[in-house]
């Protein structure tokens, strides 16, 4: 007989995804508590950008590399969203605590450019980690 190899509340048995928007949501969490109006922001993660032609402006891809997240402001009835793209972080760090600090940097950097703020004043540990 076969089944899981872990229950499904262990850790285990999260899919990387799932991980990875576990991750997100703790960023979020360290944040809200400086910043209570972010609880008014949807964060999203997307496995890939979209590609140039795509949703994607010319301008997010104008550095030639491939964007780990984005912005897009508040519009009629629409909060405003942080994205944060898995695949692209994933692929440049090599264990969970390294993407961690990863996935709180480009979630800082979001925050900041919708806040029009400096990462730093949004974080006073940004790039400590």
């Amino acid at each position: 007989m076969r089944g899981p190899v872990a229950p499904p509340q262990v850790p285990l048995s999260a899919s990387r995804a799932e991980a990875f928007t576990d991750l997100v949501q703790d960023s979020v969490e360290r944040l809200e508590r400086r910043w209570p109006q972010l609880t008014e922001i949807d964060f999203l993660v997307l496995d890939v950008p979209p590609t140039i032609g795509g949703d994607a402006t010319d301008e997010e891809w104008s550095t030639g590399t491939v964007p780990l997240g984005g912005t897009i402001s508040a519009s009629e009835g629409r909060p405003a969203r942080v994205v944060i793209y898995r695949r692209p972080v994933e692929i440049r760090t090599k264990g969970r605590d390294e993407r961690a600090a990863l996935v709180h940097e480009v979630v800082v950097e979001q925050v900041a450019e919708l806040l029009g703020l400096s990462p730093e004043s949004v974080d006073p540990r940004y790039g400590e980690e």
